[in-house]
């Protein structure tokens, strides 16, 4: 049962509705449109869930990574992951160390000890260095010769993917995609917002972004989201929605079985009653609704399906799939207990 909230709580919650407009407006110094995507990954960082961003080269991915960075005063390191990159390029490695004629081994941190990474085109590096990533995203720790090195908190990975070029590219295989809260697309922008980042980048320097939080404030609002209170009924309909897009089960949809080779799995559930809990204070509530789990379907369940080549044929994308889950899977009211 859901206790009522402390005062520090309630403030904290505050804080993150009355941050979203100055975190919006610092981020316009530098960032054209692009609010949903904004929102997603802002959604991301207060659940404590790290973000697959999908997008073509020259989007601004790094530009607003880094600014996220510097309004929650994070430190910020950016890898750029190439087919010669070894594990220990980015988790560090033991050295041979002579201090006072003493020798001995010391450990020399790698880039992921930092609060935000950006791991650039990480489909470009062998599944070995992927995966030191991905342990480290999962267990918030590196193993040197033996030793545990616990990364700092908050620890939050974002990681491209470059959808044009995919000859000579090691694709993550579904198992390891299922560890990013969400699959955030970013897009070319509206001609007029186009027109507004050519005139904003080629005339004056922008304004220096100003911290606004600090991560012990981010680490606390990890606490307040996982307090907000979920009625059952919306935390099973986040359940059948993913179960939903699974083939091959008791009950399974017709068109599931005919277009999904491989659907969601627990953690989209999981995931999905998370982030509609930031969803909900981001927007002054102390309740999930509904939408808000609509709201977060598709970059929740995107890279959790795998479409059979039928589907493919038939013209079929994931996001069509989703839609339809939508339509189908409805939320039932949970039976009121004597």
């Amino acid at each position: 049962m859901e206790t009522n909230p402390t005062p520090t709580e309630r403030e904290l919650a505050e804080r993150i509705v009355t941050g979203r407009d100055r975190i919006r407006a610092e981020l316009a110094k530098v960032i054209v449109g692009q609010a949903e995507v904004i929102e997603q990954l802002l959604i991301a960082l207060f659940a404590g869930g790290h973000c697959l961003i999908t997008g073509a080269p020259g989007l601004a991915k790094t530009l607003l990574v880094k600014s996220i960075a510097r309004i929650f005063h994070l430190q910020f390191q950016r890898i750029q992951f190439t087919p010669d990159l070894m594990p220990a390029d980015i988790t560090g490695t033991e050295i041979l160390h002579d201090a006072g004629g003493e020798r001995k081994m010391v450990f020399v941190p790698g880039p992921v000890f930092a609060n935000m990474i950006l791991a650039d085109e990480i489909n470009r590096t062998p599944p070995k260095t992927q995966a030191a990533l991905l342990e480290a995203m999962q267990e918030h720790q590196v193993t040197s010769a033996g030793v545990r090195h616990g990364l700092p908190e908050p620890f939050f990975v974002l990681a491209t993917q470059n959808p044009i070029e995919m000859e000579g590219t090691y694709p993550l295989p579904e198992a390891q995609l299922d560890r990013f809260m969400f699959n955030v697309v970013i897009d070319y922008l509206p001609e007029d917002q186009e027109v507004a980042v050519v005139a904003q980048t080629t005339a004056r320097q922008p304004e220096p972004i100003a911290p606004l939080f600090t991560g012990e404030d981010v680490l606390r609002f990890h606490d307040t989201v996982r307090k907000v209170p979920v009625a059952e009924d919306l935390v099973r309909f986040a359940v059948r929605l993913a179960s939903a897009s699974r083939p091959h089960q008791p009950g399974a949809l017709d068109y599931v079985n005919e277009w999904i080779s491989w659907g969601a799995g627990l953690r989209a559930g999981q995931f999905l009653v998370l982030g509609a809990k930031v969803r909900a204070l981001l927007r002054g509530r102390a309740h999930v609704t509904i939408e808000d789990i609509q709201a977060l379907a598709q970059p929740t369940l995107r890279h959790r399906i795998l479409l059979n080549y039928r589907a493919e044929a038939e013209g079929v994308t994931v996001s069509n799939v989703i839609e339809r889950l939508l339509q189908t899977v409805g939320a039932t009211p949970v039976a009121a207990k004597n």
